[in-house]
């Protein structure tokens, strides 16, 4: 699989300076985790998910979740799992067809991969539980997600992970949600943190990810944001952003990826405010048509958030429509500029510091104190790609969607 890989490839050679790197379930936990991107979660009750989920990637998402905890009803839980176990039988055997008939390299391939498949779990017990029941179509699955997750709830999550993982032979990820009240409530944060820290830390080998629940952090507070304004906006969980980056997210090699929030509009909604998007970028063709259908689908509040969560250190975003997938990607290609920066601070002459003036002479780049930015800006380049220098998101986004 590969960002973009929906596109066809003469496309994506107009696109792309440098284009996403290919990669499979089974690379680098360092890999896999800068790519996971949008990650598009699904109710598990869905009766045709072996079809949602292969039409999905074949729209570009590469990794999803199957929840069976908050998104469905206490009732629906034996059901929502017998569902998954059917599903997943379903997918691999159709999987298994698929690569009879192109050879197992996958080669010629043009029915749609399965993404990255997780588990949202409700308690520890499922997870062998699951996996057992799953049998060979384990295989299809990449980990478990792992919610209201804290030191003293935590370590049995990931405990019945290492053992599930020990029986089944497969290797199995965990991607906690940062989510509970005493990660919130300020005089509980510090002592929550050095306990989720101490417990990652643990399991590190383990730990794909660690996802932000916002939406959770909110609902302590009886607060919903608009779609008009972004988590950043809301200052009480902007702060909660801050701290979870600043003990968890570290570019010392002792930190995690942290993913973005959840956008949760996708209707047409009351605008307050004038739109946020300016119509510079949008001056030719589909593009202007584009920017109004961004705007009237509150897109426009999507994009800024992106922004921010990158600014703020985050990496990859939690997405519960469909259509909020292509501009998480999009947004991911690093630019030329940002690449042409990164090489220049990341050339092996300068190893020993010194300040030079940029490629396309409009800032400084200071070689030690940008040289983790680089590194980072990199990584995402490997897995997003590199745009061409007259190429930005709208041409990134239309291209997209035209698939």
């Amino acid at each position: 699989m590969r960002h973009f890989g929906h596109i066809a490839p003469e496309v994506r050679q107009r696109l792309f300076h440098r284009e996403p790197c290919a990669f499979t379930a089974d690379s680098s936990p360092r890999l896999l985790a800068a790519a996971l991107g949008a990650t598009l979660y699904s109710p598990a009750t869905r009766p045709r998910l072996a079809d949602d989920i292969l039409k999905q990637a074949g729209r570009g998402v590469i990794s999803m979740v199957l929840c069976l905890e908050d998104s469905i009803d206490d009732a629906e839980v034996v059901e929502a799992e017998e569902n998954l176990v059917r599903q997943f039988a379903d997918l691999a055997e159709r999987d298994r067809t698929e690569r009879d008939r192109t050879g197992q390299d996958g080669a010629a391939r043009d029915g749609a991969e399965p993404p990255l498949l997780f588990i949202r779990v409700r308690t520890p017990e499922q997870i062998p539980d699951l996996v057992d029941r799953l049998g060979s179509a384990i295989r299809l699955l990449s980990g478990f997600v792992l919610p209201k997750f804290t030191e003293e709830r935590g370590v049995a999550f990931l405990e019945s992970l290492a053992a599930a993982e020990a029986a089944s032979g497969r290797r199995l990820f965990a991607m906690p949600v940062l989510e509970s009240p005493e990660l919130l409530h300020l005089e509980s944060r510090s002592e929550t943190l050095a306990g989720i820290a101490r417990t990652v830390d643990k399991y590190r080998e383990r730990v794909l990810a660690l996802r932000l629940g916002v939406t959770d952090f909110c609902s302590a507070y009886g607060l919903r944001r608009p779609p008009h304004m972004t988590a950043y906006d809301v200052h009480i969980v902007a702060s909660v952003i801050a701290d979870v980056v600043n003990h968890l997210g570290r570019a010392d090699g002792t930190g995690f990826t942290v993913t973005g929030p959840v956008w949760e509009y996708f209707r047409v909604q009351e605008r307050m405010f004038k739109p946020q998007l300016r119509r510079s970028p949008f001056l030719e063709g589909r593009a202007e048509e584009l920017r109004q259908a961004l705007i009237e689908h509150d897109i426009d509040g999507l994009l800024r958030e992106i922004e921010l969560d990158r600014a703020n250190g985050l990496l990859g975003k939690t997405c519960i429509h469909p259509s909020h997938v292509l501009p998480v990607h999009a947004l991911s290609v690093v630019s030329h500029e940002e690449f042409s920066d990164a090489e220049d601070i990341l050339r092996p002459e300068r190893d020993g510091g010194g300040v030079m003036r940029s490629t396309y002479t409009n800032k400084m780049n200071e070689v030690k104190p940008h040289r983790a930015w680089a590194e980072r800006t990199l990584q995402r380049a490997e897995v997003f790609g590199v745009a061409r220098e007259d190429i930005g998101f709208v041409e990134l986004l239309t291209a997209g969607l035209s698939g």
